[in-house]
C-alpha cells in the first residue's frame, strides 16, 4: 500500500502515536493490564517487550526493567503497588 505521507514524515507521525498510545495508558492506570489482554490482546508489559526488542534489533540493549519503567513512566514494581488490583496479574 503507498502512503502520500514520505516516509520520514510517516515514521514521525507512527513515533508520535505511539507517545500518545503509552502516555493514554500511564493516564488510565484503572485499565489493569488483565483487562488490556482479554480485550485487545496485548498489554503494557507486552508493549514494554516489543520495545525492547526493537531496540535491540537496532543494536540497543534494554533490561526487562528498563523497558517497563519507559512504558510505565516509573518503575514496575512502583506501578504495581500504586495501580494493581486483585490477585497477581503479571503477563510474562
Amino acid at each position: 500500500m503507498t502512503h502520500p505521507i514520505p516516509e520520514p514524515s510517516q515514521t514521525e507521525i507512527e513515533a508520535a502515536a505511539f507517545r500518545r498510545l503509552v502516555n493514554h495508558l500511564r493516564d488510565h492506570t484503572e485499565v489493569q493490564n488483565l483487562d488490556l489482554m482479554n480485550l485487545a490482546g496485548f498489554c503494557r508489559n507486552c508493549l514494554s517487550k516489543w520495545y525492547r526488542a526493537e531496540a535491540e534489533e537496532r543494536g540497543f540493549e534494554l533490561s526487562d526493567p528498563q523497558a517497563r519503567e519507559l512504558i510505565y513512566g516509573m518503575p514496575y514494581e512502583e506501578w504495581k503497588a500504586l495501580y494493581q488490583k486483585g490477585p497477581k496479574q503479571d503477563h510474562k
